[in-house]
């Protein structure tokens, strides 16, 4: 199994998801790739990846077979190759990059993240898929401790190696009733947000003239 740091999870995330929710300007430019990882919506944590962090990272993604790098005369484009690199399903590579971009969730979470990416009927069609990649040969996640006054156990991916319950046990916020009924809302506004970030950047390419306006 692949051991991935957390600049390449990023990297390898965020052409995830890209290549499904925007696929009019995928594949991605380094440019377009740098942004992508460092959105502060549907991101945690947020970062600051540089063009040189995202070019490493790609350049050790690709011998992975992860990435793949498209030429081209003006500017080179990359694209991911998850699905045949990991043999994965359109359910598991939808969950695989939440994962990838903001860490461990519960199932009724990846649920309500993954609209964009795959609808899943329900919380039990979400944990199938869970289950389905932890029993792997090379499994793919984990069931994390389920912490104190939790409803639901939370799980991780294993593309970063192994898992330490213990490290990440504080990094969870735990929702109330309230606040998981508005997680689909949230997510929502958080996909409108992301789409004015993709026009404005449009826009702005259009006014300075640039010929990479599909970035």
């Amino acid at each position: 199994m692949v051991t991935l740091n957390i600049v390449e999870q990023r990297v390898l995330g965020s052409l995830i998801e890209k290549e499904i929710t925007t696929p009019e300007y995928y594949p991605l430019s380094l440019n377009a790739l740098v942004n992508a990882c460092n959105q502060k919506s549907n991101r945690e944590p947020v970062m600051q990846v540089s063009e040189a962090d995202a070019r490493t990272a790609l350049f050790e993604l690709e011998p992975l077979g992860m990435v793949r790098v498209l030429a081209d005369a003006r500017v080179s484009k990359f694209e991911h190759r998850a699905y045949d690199a990991l043999k994965l399903r359109r359910d598991e590579i939808a969950v695989l990059s939440l994962f990838l971009l903001r860490g461990p969730q519960t199932a009724a979470e990846l649920r309500a993240r993954a609209e964009r990416l795959y609808a899943f009927d329900d919380n039990a069609a979400a944990v199938t898929t869970l289950e389905r990649m932890a029993t792997r040969e090379d499994p793919l996640t984990v069931m994390l401790p389920r912490q104190p006054g939790a409803r639901e156990a939370r799980w991780m991916h294993l593309l970063g190696g192994p898992v330490d319950a213990a490290m990440i046990a504080g990094s969870s916020t735990q929702q109330t009733p309230a606040q998981e009924g508005g997680a689909v809302m949230a997510e929502r506004l958080q996909v409108l947000e992301e789409r004015v970030q993709v026009l404005e950047e449009r826009l702005q390419a259009l006014e300075q003239g640039s010929p990479e306006v599909m970035q």
